[in-house]
């Protein structure tokens, strides 16, 4: 091969490197950005990308874009290894056309879309555009769509991970919304359906940018972002941490990885963890911590529906997705959000094949007009369905309050619990003692002359026959009440009874979930 085609061959491939030129690039990092290729050269491990589509770029011929030169076409894709394993990725150079979405760019992002999902491998989208390339008209949108279509059927399949790393906005976002998780990055990404301008014109609502789509915004409020990170290389770093609870796809199991955490480890500090007055809240997230494997939990949502922690960890290893009520916020009480969040982090679990281990305190549903006019029944009903429809190996431990409803759902042994424990303070009830005794004796309690020291003795006595968990275990309902300080050996023995578990559904097309 001539010198002339080699020498023609590596400036154009420096060309396409440079991106959108020096000033542009400056632009980028005078933001607190990285470049596309530089995320990638952290993201991935050293030296493994493998760069596809870099000489395509756009085919547009009005509006002047006939002159318009798009390294790439503004989005960088291909494969390489986290940890030794092959994720395909996308990565959007806004300063490339700001990032914008044409039919080219659409096409390269289908096409390693594909090959994640016929190699059976993650997909990791790293977004940072202006959206749709408004020059090239119905393509671009034609394009989006192809992409959601992509990212409906490789849903429950492969892992898919969104990264918000500039400006998601329009039809932008719905890709994220359908992947399995999105991260964003305090003060330099935001997301929303229409913009400042368009609000302010629409509604005459002054907000800004960070207010209306910011990090904070969806981490906490809507939901949206399931993670938060402080910049693009803490961001990077999360995807990687996140990637190491999850299979490859649906057909295998979650990587173990080695623990030196003593698996017949006990906390005596467990045993008094729970406080003996029954409305006084403790920390859930220290029970989790003190039961897993030391520093392995990774919490989901940890800014939205507070009440209900979810999150990933590991157990002698294992992998596993926790769900837990959080006394501490909201009495642990399941509502509207925290009942859409453990759903949607449940069934995400079980379609990749990790165990879910479930710490239940639950005094019931919120109660008010705005939760039921809010249809805290459908949602709730999500809650339940995700449990009830979860074949993955499924443990639960009573911490405290198990109430009413409530205690149904959250991994009950009726909903086909494998392993239900129950801690001695645990209390399985129809309800509290206070509002059951308020139903039961309603007449006495009204004709007493002394009605409070009528209640306090009847509460006491309720308290006493029906709030502990051993009705329950006579019952065959709970497998066995265990001292606090033993739970983390008793969960390890049980996934490791569990591990050869094999449980289906009834043959459907798919379900109805209560959306």
């Amino acid at each position: 091969m001539g010198d002339d085609r080699l020498s023609d061959l590596r400036r154009r491939k420096d060309r396409i490197r440079a991106l959108g030129g020096p000033e542009r690039i400056q632009r980028q990092h005078d933001q607190g950005k990285l470049t596309a290729r530089e995320r990638l050269d952290h993201l991935l491990d050293p030296g493994s990308f493998v760069e596809l589509d870099a000489f395509v770029t756009h085919q547009a011929r009005q509006f002047g874009m006939e002159r318009v030169e798009a390294p790439a076409d503004g989005v960088v894709t291909g494969y390489g290894t986290i940890a030794g394993r092959t994720v395909y990725v996308f990565s959007q150079d806004f300063t490339v056309l700001g990032g914008s979405l044409g039919s080219s760019h659409a096409g390269k992002i289908c096409k390693v879309m594909d090959l994640a999902m016929r190699t059976g491998a993650p997909m990791i989208g790293l977004n940072d555009s202006g959206g749709a390339r408004i020059q090239e008209g119905v393509d671009s949108l034609g394009g989006y769509a192809e992409i959601f279509y992509r990212n409906t059927m490789a849903s429950g399949v492969i892992p898919q991970i969104s990264a918000i790393m500039g400006p998601c906005a329009g039809g932008a976002v719905y890709s994220p919304a359908i992947t399995d998780f999105t991260i964003m990055v305090r003060g330099t990404s935001y997301m929303f359906v229409t913009g400042p301008q368009v609000v302010r014109t629409v509604t005459r609502e002054e907000v800004g940018f960070e207010e209306l789509g910011g990090a904070e915004v969806h981490a906490g409020a809507s939901g949206v972002a399931h993670f938060v990170a402080e910049d693009d290389m803490d961001c990077l770093q999360q995807i990687r941490r996140l990637l190491s609870y999850v299979p490859q796809n649906n057909l295998e199991d979650p990587p173990r990885a080695p623990s030196t955490d003593d698996p017949a480890r006990m906390d005596d500090a467990l045993n008094g963890i729970v406080p003996g007055d029954p409305i006084k809240p403790y920390d859930m997230s220290e029970v989790i911590r003190r039961v897993v494997d030391t520093d392995s939990f990774f919490e989901v949502h940890a800014r939205f529906a507070q009440n209900l922690i979810t999150g990933f960890a590991r157990l002698d290893g294992r992998a596993v997705g926790v769900v837990a009520q959080q006394p501490g916020v909201l009495a642990g009480v399941l509502d509207i959000a925290s009942s859409t969040k453990g759903a949607r982090f449940i069934r995400f679990c079980d379609a990749f094949n990790i165990p879910l281990v479930t710490f239940v305190d639950v005094p019931g549903f919120l109660p008010g007009v705005g939760q039921e006019h809010g249809g805290i029944i459908r949602h709730g009903a999500k809650l339940l369905f995700a449990y009830c429809e979860a074949t993955v190996p499924k443990i639960a431990v009573v911490t405290r309050k198990a109430y009413g409803g409530a205690y149904d759902v959250m991994s009950s042994k009726h909903i086909r619990g494998d392993i239900n424990l129950a801690w001695p303070t645990a209390e399985i009830a129809v309800m509290g003692p206070e509002g059951a005794i308020e139903i039961i004796y309603r007449k006495e309690l009204a004709e007493a002359k002394d009605a409070a020291a009528l209640r306090a003795r009847l509460v006491a006595d309720y308290r006493a026959q029906f709030s502990n968990p051993y009705i329950a275990a006579t019952r065959g309902y709970i497998d066995d009440v265990i001292e606090p300080r033993e739970t983390r050996p008793r969960l390890i023995s049980a996934l490791a009874a569990l591990e050869s578990k094999r449980q289906s559904l009834p043959r459907k097309k798919h379900g109805n979930i209560p959306l």
